[in-house]
């Protein structure tokens, strides 16, 4: 993964979410895989909050079909008032992340802005 990689990922989630929710009020995530292949996904609306799906999902899920490596991760939730703030991976989402290794490059908010991905 190359330096400005990272900032191509979080515009292609935004992308995404634009176009998904274009008065916002919802998220998505992209993952960058092994063959340089960047895919972008949500999680379906649900009756039950206990059976809710990270955004990771999608695009884990087609990792694993696709049989490629993750290579980065972010996940992005869009304001009404239309900002962007960038979602740290839980804890099921950074088990499934970790067994891509341990250089998968995960981006978190900025301490200063969560805004902001770092």
């Amino acid at each position: 993964m190359e330096q400005d990689d990272l900032p191509k990922l979080a515009e292609a989630c935004r992308e995404f979410v634009d176009l998904r929710w274009p008065a916002g009020g919802g998220g998505g995530a992209a993952m960058l895989f092994g063959d340089g292949t960047t895919l972008c996904g949500t999680s379906p609306d649900v009756l039950n909050a206990s059976v809710e799906m990270c955004h990771e999902v999608e695009p884990f899920a087609a990792a694993f079909r696709l049989q490629q490596p993750v290579l980065a991760s972010i996940c992005l939730h869009k304001e009404s008032a239309g900002r962007f703030l960038v979602f740290s991976p839980c804890g099921v989402c950074r088990e499934r992340l970790a067994i891509h290794g341990p250089q998968v490059q995960v981006a978190v908010a900025s301490p200063d802005d969560v805004t902001v991905p770092v």
